[in-house]
């Protein structure tokens, strides 16, 4: 039969599990003020990095890309405010705030057309097209980040995917799950008739013509009727490839 320990040897053994975390706590402590230490000397070679390369950071759009990433990792958000060391130091809080404003313009000069939902290769085209005179390219990477600060004016302007594409959304709208997969269909071609979304989605007709018909009350779909074979094209501008060339080259 095995004995109890007596009371002087679980002090023994309360006094060891103390200093076995005693000793985890100073461990822990010491693993923390080495990575404050050695993050604070990263984010101070991060300044310096930025004020060697200012220049290329401002006009190199992949350059600029590779810097946002350097400052993800430690925890730096150059666009988190307008004013500070990093706006006066690389003036990238004004370049975003600027292609915010031009992103705004395009988006409302666009929605007639689109109804709200852009593609972001489209509106990039819109923006090179505006901004021809300017020595500052831009990227899908920039468009993405000057949108990510557009959210705080709370009107709507969102990032969706949609399949393989990434859609800029300018007004309020709800796509729910049909509404998207109607969109991922339309991708191929630019249009869908509801014969093809009912074989294609295994849909019944009162699923699909109700979904379609929602997109086109948004704005989002266009009605073509004009085809010998008597079947109406339900097109997207938002993923057609056709008006997005002619929205471009316009």
């Amino acid at each position: 039969m095995r004995r109890r320990p007596g009371i002087g040897g679980l002090q023994k053994a309360a006094a060891a599990r103390d200093q076995y975390r005693l000793l985890g706590e100073n461990v822990a402590k010491l693993r923390t003020d080495l990575m404050k230490e050695q993050l604070a000397t990263f984010r101070s070679q991060l300044e310096e990095f930025a004020r060697k390369h200012k220049n290329d950071i401002r006009k190199n759009p992949a350059f600029r890309a590779q810097f946002h990433e350097m400052c993800a990792k430690v925890g730096v958000d150059p666009l988190a405010s307008n004013k500070g060391f990093w706006a006066e130091l690389l003036g990238i809080g004004d370049f975003y705030y600027e292609l915010g404003v031009q992103i705004i313009e395009v988006c409302m000069l666009t929605r007639l057309h689109n109804g709200g939902l852009i593609s972001l290769q489209e509106l990039c085209s819109h923006l090179r097209q505006r901004r021809k005179k300017d020595r500052e390219a831009v990227t899908e990477d920039d468009c993405l980040r000057a949108i990510s600060k557009l959210k705080v004016l709370g009107s709507g302007f969102e990032v969706i995917t949609v399949g393989k594409r990434k859609l800029i959304r300018s007004v309020p709208t709800e796509l729910n799950k049909d509404h998207n997969q109607i969109l991922e269909l339309a991708q191929g071609q630019g249009f869908v008739t509801v014969e093809e979304v009912q074989r294609r989605l295994s849909w019944k007709s009162g699923r699909v013509i109700d979904a379609l018909e929602t997109l086109l009350e948004e704005g989002l779909a266009m009605i073509d009727d004009g085809h010998r074979d008597g079947k109406r094209r339900y097109w997207f501008p938002c993923v057609s490839s056709v008006y997005a060339s002619a929205g471009a080259d316009s």
